[in-house]
């Protein structure tokens, strides 16, 4: 992630009135219930999960996977899948549509993201990143080696990582043309021959009535009133959640060359 998208003005939020708040209070309370019980959990088991298998996460990612599929079904996102995740060890990317995407993503499976380390700051979207396992990583090209190293001891621990290459959301409509520096940690000499990396693509529709860009989170919109905007709309919005074939490292000749291929895929499955 990087600075906000402005590539279109964002549309004039619908006006919030008292019919709308029983269906506000219907939709937050038992995700509200959820969270106040599951993550202070999750932080409890993440303690013996370090002290005991380090790196590996045998139980919270399945805690993780669970909140994220109430999380969906309360704001009334239906999710679709197209294709399936690899089984073998590598890494996703996906196009970046909104702050939603943390849900839809870990809803249809284990994984972990990674983000700009300012977004650990981010109220309470940066509290789940960091309740969750995010990997917070430093734009600065100083720090290049470190970060690669830390891709690396992830990859290796088993982690299935996750990054939006496009460096910033948008309003879910588009694709924009890929960042290639995280794609250069994949050919480090133990991993290259090992992994691959699975293109997905987020295709958001709105609920019926609602502005086209209505998931879309960019420019100067702020967690709180985007989260508002989805509680009080009326009927129930679909992502579909596209995965396309895996990309073998070994097979690319450079990080430029695998962005490439990757984006192909996920601009494809978005105009399709």
């Amino acid at each position: 992630m990087s600075d906000r998208w402005e590539g279109v003005p964002t549309p004039e939020p619908r006006a919030i009135g008292p019919a709308d708040w029983p269906r506000i209070l219907f939709r937050v309370t038992p995700l509200a219930i959820v969270l106040l019980i599951c993550f202070p959990l999750l932080l409890i088991l993440r303690v013996p999960e370090r002290l005991i298998w380090g790196l590996h996460r045998p139980i919270t990612p399945f805690l993780t996977q669970f909140v994220c599929n109430v999380a969906c079904r309360c704001l009334a996102l239906r999710r679709t899948v197209t294709g399936t995740p690899m089984q073998r060890p590598g890494a996703y990317v996906a196009n970046h549509v909104s702050w939603l995407d943390i849900f839809v993503l870990n809803a249809g499976k284990r994984l972990y993201f990674v983000a700009k380390s300012e977004v650990s700051g981010w109220g309470g979207i940066g509290w789940l990143a960091r309740a969750t396992g995010t990997v917070f990583i430093r734009r600065n090209r100083a720090e290049a080696a470190v970060q690669a190293k830390l891709f690396e001891d992830r990859l290796m621990a088993g982690h299935q990582l996750l990054f939006f290459p496009e460096g910033t959301s948008t309003d879910g409509m588009r694709v924009l043309p890929f960042k290639t520096t995280l794609f250069a940690a994949f050919f480090a000499d133990r991993l290259r021959d090992t992994l691959a990396i699975q293109p997905v693509t987020l295709r958001y529709t709105a609920p019926p009535g609602a502005h086209p860009r209505h998931y879309g989170w960019w420019g100067d919109m702020d967690f709180g009133p985007s989260l508002m905007q989805i509680l009080a709309t009326p009927g129930r919005g679909r992502v579909e959640v596209i995965y396309h074939t895996p990309l073998p490292v070994a097979e690319a000749e450079t990080r430029k060359t695998l962005a490439a291929a990757a984006e192909a895929a996920v601009r494809a499955g978005m105009e399709r």
